[in-house]
């Protein structure tokens, strides 16, 4: 008895209690007022000199410091993840309030890192590691990084507006709240065993040991992300330096811009209006391919002028709110031409997916329409390719994962991709922008964009000249598509040619024939109608 209790004299400092007295039981021991650290325990913290250090009462948790701070990481976890399923909403449908004129994948991706983030917070919470909390200082750092870029650039914060800057400043905040959550944790680790035990300490258990494992491996992988999501802001700013050769006009009461180029003369030499051609790309922007071929026409005098529209998401225009159909284009090129002072009369010029938004545009507009031309045209009976859901859910993956931009970076270090590469030419199919604007075409082809045509074909001006123009390649090997391109020949009463390009792919303009082709019906088109042969 005399060594035992000369023992809990010798560490009175250590545990702060003193003994009680010889003869005296511990009911009748005075206890001094319960703080955070006793009020738990504090009849097994009296009647025991230390615990073991695997003893389940050697936590943290005792002290309400600790609670405190595991809480506010639990209320900030559910409101980061009210935020994350708003951005997720975002890609398919557009709150009021929450359009990104750039691509919505990035706001959801630095909502997923904050979401992320907290989660292995709380899933580690009891087991620090300063390497956890060294990663998430790198994460917060770059993801500073981002948000200065962002603000700095105009392109940039034009693109992600009020969205997209809340969620990487909110992302690099929960990056800095993990580590004072792990720091607050370490220190209520160290005070309690030292208390309890005392002395903190320095060994873990194996389960610990694979919780900092597996917290390790979770921070160091969104740290590559992260620094991946910053090279491609960095070449998304490079990008955005890029001028458009035209002009941006704002639509849709000044929600997002529509680019606008056109080239060669309004009137003609005894002062009248000119035909315009009107062109619409398909499953590229115009500048890739149909540009060059234009200019080329109206250099040598096939066709005196021409405009072309980049469709949301597309080259130098905006994305637009979700859900976006063909309807809801035509009536934004509308807009869009009004604001530029073009009031046509127009040739309508499109390709592949194109077709449909023309021919929307032209049931709208058939007073000013002298003539279309389609150019290996999609039918709306085939829609289901482009609205199929294994497609749809394809293009939500690339989406997601294209803030990363590895195929970017790569064609920029490797394969030295530059600027109109990314923007316009053969790497813009993996811009965000571009993947997001396809993916709006899948969401509503057999719905709003089907009602939208079908319904544009039943009021299409019988009398509007029309010429179809087929890829050889296509017909040949799809016979659905030789069928619909036969049907696609009458949606008017006036069908002046339908031409089969032998050679030509889909993108007929890439073959020499068919840009001979096109530019040999352009031409008939342009001419008045007592002067075509």
């Amino acid at each position: 008895m005399k060594g035992f209790w000369t023992r809990r004299e010798t560490d009175e400092d250590r545990s702060g209690h003193s003994p009680p007295a010889a003869g005296r039981s511990s009911e009748d021991h005075p206890r001094a007022a319960a703080d955070e650290h006793t009020r738990l325990l504090p009849n097994r913290v009296d009647s025991t000199p230390y615990l073991s250090p695997d003893d389940p009462a050697v936590s943290p948790y005792n002290l309400w410091t600790v609670r405190l701070v595991r809480w506010v990481t639990v209320a900030l976890t559910c409101l980061t993840f009210v935020w994350w399923v708003l951005m997720v909403v975002c890609v398919f449908i557009t709150p009021p309030g929450l359009h990104v004129r750039g691509s919505p994948f990035f706001a959801f991706s630095y909502a997923s890192f904050a979401l992320l983030t907290l989660v292995v917070s709380l899933l580690f919470f009891s087991v620090p590691s300063r390497l956890a909390r060294i990663l998430s200082i790198v994460n917060a750092a770059v993801l500073l990084v981002d948000t200065v870029i962002i603000l700095v650039v105009p392109g940039l914060r034009h693109a992600e507006i009020w969205v997209g800057i809340a969620s990487v400043v909110w992302a690099a905040l929960m990056a800095v709240w993990f580590v004072t959550a792990d720091r607050t944790v370490q220190w209520g680790k160290a005070e309690e065993e030292q208390r309890l035990t005392g002395r903190p300490e320095s060994r873990r258990t194996m389960v610990e040991w694979v919780e900092v494992m597996l917290s390790t491996i979770a921070l160091t992988v969104m740290a590559v992300v992260v620094v991946l999501m910053t090279l491609t802001l960095t070449l998304r700013a490079i990008d955005s330096g890029l001028a458009p050769p035209g002009e941006r006009y704002w639509v849709d009461g000044d929600r997002y811009q529509i680019h606008l180029y056109c080239y060669g003369n309004k009137t003609d030499a005894a002062g009248s209006k000119t035909t315009t051609v009107l062109l619409e790309g398909g499953e590229d922007p115009v500048e890739r391919g149909l540009w060059q071929f234009a200019e080329n026409a109206v250099k040598n005098g096939s066709i005196s002028r021409f405009c072309f529209a980049d469709r949301p998401g597309m080259a130098w225009s905006d994305t637009a709110p979700s859900p976006f159909s063909a309807s809801i284009a035509s009536d934004a090129l509308s807009e869009m031409l009004s604001r530029a002072g073009e009031e046509g009369p127009w040739i309508l010029a499109s390709a592949g997916i194109g077709s449909l938004y023309s021919r929307v545009f032209s049931s709208r507009h058939a007073d000013d329409v002298r003539g279309i031309l389609m150019i290996d045209p999609l039918h709306e009976d085939l829609l289901s390719r482009v609205g199929s859901p294994g497609r749809g859910f394809l293009l939500w993956i690339q989406g997601v994962i294209s803030p990363c931009g590895i195929d970017r970076i790569l064609g920029a270090i490797l394969r030295g991709r530059r600027a109109v590469d990314r923007v316009w030419g053969r790497s813009s199919y993996q811009s965000g922008t571009t993947v997001f604007a396809k993916l709006q075409e899948s969401l509503v082809a057999e719905s709003l964009t089907k009602r939208d045509v079908v319904s544009s074909r039943a009021i299409q001006d019988k009398d509007t000249p029309l010429v179809v123009i087929s890829s050889g390649h296509k017909v040949r090997k799809d016979r659905d598509w030789e069928d619909k391109q036969r049907d696609l020949s009458h949606i008017t009463a006036n069908l002046e040619n339908w031409d089969i390009v032998d050679d030509a792919p889909h993108r007929v303009w890439d073959t020499l024939g068919g840009r001979e082709m096109i530019e040999r019906r352009l031409k008939k088109l342009a001419k008045p109608p007592a002067l075509r042969v």
